[in-house]
């Protein structure tokens, strides 16, 4: 469905309304997973069973178009099921690559936390570069790409630990968490309404969305947001709880997410406040605490508060007099 030359707001209000039509009372978390889409990230959706995780993430694919697959991950799972193999094909006298689940646009890597460490190491290339390698041939996958996984943090039987350098591809980690009263009500109402993520409709096509990802990375981010990115990013390494912190690839995400959240809201520069908005879904998942804060019951979201409570940010930047352009490459 074409929808025209749309500013990404514009874009983001088509989709969010026909998420919104089965997630029910839970806006941040979609503008979260929006945003995650149109700075073309990664994101990782993680929170009890039966609170919409899969639902958000079908919801997403089917307003987009494109491609979808999903991919139940268990331990029995391969990596070729993944990337896909190649093989013999008799009729063609040569062998032929057949590709995997990861070629979509978007991709539901469901309780990815129940793959092996080999099966989960497939993701890597395919969320870095974009492209699978498989028996020395590189094969690129769509674009749009984008993974959304799932995991269950409280099941753990039966399941294999994202290794940090995993969870560091994700742009973001979001939790959906339960919803107020009025909301519940509205969503066992529409359990009898027979309303699913696989009844919504397309709302853009994926050249529209091509086109307002390029706009994300066109809206203005002054030096001194970008700084204060930086330095929230660095406070976490030197933060007592902290033995890891985010790498330069969390300022990036930090800068990339921000974007996207102040074009979501039809700005074109990028405040301070965006980047305060997702420092923890961003930084977060990034961290590795120290045995110490383990023990007191320290979390990753506590030091990324410490973070930007002592970390001062500098002042709003001065709105650049220009306007939305489509096609424009930084």
């Amino acid at each position: 469905m074409k929808r025209g030359d749309l500013d990404p707001q514009q874009a983001y209000e088509l989709i969010a309304g026909n998420i919104e039509r089965v997630i029910r009372g839970k806006p941040l978390v979609v503008r979260l997973a929006i945003a995650t889409l149109f700075a073309g990230g990664h994101l990782l959706i993680e929170d009890l069973p039966g609170l919409g995780k899969t639902s958000l993430a079908r919801g997403l694919a089917r307003s987009i178009g494109g491609r979808s697959s999903r991919i139940q991950f268990t331990p029995d799972l391969l990596p070729g099921d993944i990337t896909g193999v190649v093989v013999y094909d008799q009729g063609q006298g040569k062998f032929v690559f057949h590709p995997g689940g990861i070629f979509a646009n978007v991709v539901l890597a469901d309780e990815v936390n129940r793959g092996t460490p080999k099966t989960q190491s497939a993701l890597l290339e395919v969320m870095a570069e974009r492209q699978v390698t498989v028996d020395a041939e590189t094969h690129p996958v769509p674009t749009p790409f984008m993974v959304v996984a799932t995991q269950n943090p409280i099941e753990m039987e039966g399941t294999y630990r994202l290794p940090e350098a995993q969870l560091d591809r994700f742009l973001m980690r979001i939790e959906v968490g339960y919803p107020d009263h009025e909301s519940e009500v509205e969503v066992v109402a529409l359990d009898g309404s027979g309303l699913t993520p696989d009844d919504l409709e397309q709302v853009i096509d994926l050249e529209t969305l091509r086109e307002v990802v390029t706009a994300v990375r066109s809206v203005y981010v002054n030096e001194a947001v970008m700084g204060y990115a930086v330095k929230l990013a660095a406070a976490t390494r030197l933060h007592s709880s902290v033995r890891y912190g985010a790498s330069p690839r969390g300022s990036i995400a930090l800068v990339r997410a921000a974007r996207a959240i102040a074009a979501t809201e039809g700005r074109q520069f990028v405040t301070p406040d965006d980047v305060k908005s997702i420092a923890r879904p961003v930084l977060a998942h990034r961290l590795v605490l120290t045995s110490d804060a383990a023990l007191a019951r320290r979390t990753a979201d506590d030091v990324i508060g410490d973070v930007l409570e002592e970390t001062p940010a500098p002042g709003n930047p001065v709105r650049r007099d220009r306007q939305w352009s489509l096609g424009a490459v930084t």
